[in-house]
């Protein structure tokens, strides 16, 4: 009989309470100098009957910060900070992993500290606008060309961020090697046009991503280190390319050797993106021999047919756990869930944040 997505499972030495993952979302509630705000504490506590939150995307430097009031990893105010955060998902039995994002090009200088710089493998702007606080919708700026230079201090980056997120409490980080961030965009031909060591073909390209993987393990420990991954994806101007099955097919083979905890796999085709093949999706997960974690527009039934087909091991829930604080019990329980406010997903304060009911 197949397992419930109620039931606990591990994930390599983490005791989850149940199959269940709050999937990393960006909100928008840290304060101008990438500092969690107490009200971060609460809206993670309310949701920690997950078995494993997984954080919204935060900076490993200044340079990796693209968005307003994202938060970051880098400085000691920022632990300081994240530790009631922790301390509030531990609580309720959730464990707890940092998404650490590097957004690269994805970025303006209106939502970054002073000094800090916009970086990429190649010098292509992504097309369109982003948000700035201070002066509303802006151009994305050209990124500059990473030198060796850079390449070495944004993987020093990672490492420093993953063992600040450890000494915060953390269980573990995410590698956001997803969505058109920085790690993607060396592993994709459209945003990595380089011809040295660091790109011109599929194995070259990946290096960055494998590398930074690599540190990390050796810094903090595989087990307490995941990656995620969107192949076919088309967020921040990605798009699939010839080599994408070969790209990711090689990439968890070796990020299996390096020793990672867990894949996590995102399918955004229920939101009108291209879906991942079928008999692709299925050869990833053949090739993961830990756990795989499938996020993406799921709801209770779809994810509980993911566990029961071996398509997952843990299923991911985003806009849901939004909306709804008490998620696992509203599934569990077969009640309606709440509707998630679009308009307040990136605005600060509380509203729209920790102020959906819940049935208690």
């Amino acid at each position: 009989m197949s397992a419930s997505i109620f039931d606990p499972i591990l994930m390599g030495s983490h005791k989850l309470q149940n199959r269940i993952v709050m999937n990393p979302m960006t909100r928008c509630r840290a304060d101008v100098s990438a500092v969690p705000t107490p009200i971060m504490a609460t809206y993670y506590g309310h949701r920690a009957t997950a078995g494993l939150i997984v954080t919204e995307g935060t900076a490993p430097s200044p340079n990796g910060r693209g968005y307003a009031r994202t938060p970051g990893l880098w400085s000691d105010a920022q632990v300081a900070a994240w530790k009631p955060v922790t301390a509030a998902a531990h609580a309720k039995g959730a464990q707890i992993f940092a998404q650490i994002m590097h957004t690269g090009r994805v970025s303006h200088p209106g939502n970054m500290p002073a000094g800090a710089k916009i970086v990429a493998p190649s010098a292509i702007a992504l097309a369109g606008q982003m948000y700035t606080d201070a002066e509303g919708m802006q151009d994305y700026p050209v990124p500059q060309e990473m030198t060796e230079a850079d390449i070495q201090q944004a993987k020093a980056e990672f490492v420093t961020a993953a063992k600040n997120a450890i000494a915060a409490g953390f269980d573990g980080v995410e590698l956001h090697s997803a969505n058109g961030y920085l790690l993607e965009q060396f592993l994709s031909p459209d945003t990595n046009k380089r011809s040295d060591g660091w790109g011109g073909t599929v194995a070259k390209r990946s290096r960055f991503v494998l590398e930074v993987a690599q540190e990390v393990v050796a810094a903090i420990g595989g087990d307490k280190v995941g990656i995620r991954i969107s192949p076919y994806g088309t967020a921040s101007g990605m798009a699939a390319y010839a080599e994408v099955d070969e790209t990711y097919l090689a990439l968890v083979a070796a990020l299996d050797k390096i020793g990672l905890v867990y894949v996590h796999l995102v399918d955004h085709a229920a939101m009108g993106n291209p879906a991942i093949p079928a008999e692709f999706r299925a050869k990833l997960r053949a090739a993961w021999p830990r756990t795989f974690i499938l996020g993406g527009s799921l709801d209770a039934a779809s994810g509980q047919a993911a566990v029961d087909s071996r398509a997952a091991d843990l299923v991911g829930f985003g806009r849901a756990f939004i909306a709804n604080p008490d998620l696992v019990a509203r599934m569990k329980a077969g009640a309606e869930l709440n509707a998630p406010d679009f308009s307040t997903f990136y605005t600060p304060g509380e509203k729209g944040y920790t102020d959906y009911p819940s049935l208690a």
